[in-house]
């Protein structure tokens, strides 16, 4: 058996880039930004944590063969795309557009004045050339009752999205000096992002935007040492870059 291991990604050593419009944030290398030592982690392709000024957005874009997820933090955003799907997007929200043989989607900040922010995440499928669907479902505000909170599986357990990829999205809300534990399922790697406060994970801590990538590992802990709101990934450890 492996030593466990936990390897910090500081907030600080990730991609950057400002548009004017948008700020943006990437854990794995995305766009201009290439890291070939940041590549992924296991199906996880894609982690940027945006920022959106007032009025702005990306224009009509497509995508394919991805499993698109969108944790919404602050302001509300407007979603159209080429499934027909046209909805509004506020804190709690989480939606997944699995763009299987193709769509075609755009964002937009729908506030004139305030900015919104986004975790955006890229999750590669099992299967190429699905049919493209859309989920959309508001999880709560509210701290976690001592166990992260199931947002998306494979089986939408739990009312949770259903994703196509052996993967398990949770998130993690937890109150000044407020601790939960999370035993990881054999045969899987999880990565953690923190996208608020400060917190020890299994005594290691995190900052704003830092990340984890946590490896051979069975039992974890969260402690936070102010409020924090983060997102975890459970994958298959068959894939690991």
């Amino acid at each position: 058996m492996n030593a466990p291991m936990i390897r910090i990604r500081r907030a600080s050593d990730r991609g950057h880039a400002d548009h004017g419009w948008l700020e943006t944030f990437h854990t794995f290398s995305f766009a201009e930004y290439f890291d070939h030592k940041h590549m992924g982690f296991g199906s996880l392709r894609v982690l940027n944590q945006d920022r959106i000024h007032a009025g702005r957005g990306f224009a009509a874009h497509d995508h394919e063969n991805m499993e698109i997820v969108t944790v919404l933090q602050q302001g509300i955003l407007e979603h159209t795309d080429s499934t027909g799907t046209a909805s509004r997007m506020v804190p709690g929200d989480v939606q997944l557009m699995s763009a299987g043989t193709g769509i075609r989607h755009s964002e937009a900040n729908a506030s004139s004045t305030e900015s919104l922010e986004l975790l955006q995440m890229w999750i590669m499928p099992r299967e190429l050339g699905t049919s493209p669907r859309y989920e959309q479902r508001n999880f709560g505000l509210d701290p976690c009752d001592g166990n992260l909170q199931l947002v998306a599986s494979p089986d939408g357990a739990k009312n949770s999205l259903t994703i196509g990829q052996d993967a398990c999205l949770f998130m993690g809300r937890l109150a000044t000096d407020q601790m939960l534990r999370h035993r990881m399922t054999p045969g899987t790697i999880l990565w953690v992002h923190l996208a608020r406060g400060h917190m020890k994970l299994n005594g290691k801590l995190l900052g704003p935007g830092d990340g984890a990538g946590v490896r051979d590992e069975r039992d974890l802990e969260f402690r936070a040492t102010d409020p924090v709101e983060f997102v975890a990934w459970e994958l298959s450890d068959q894939d690991q870059h």
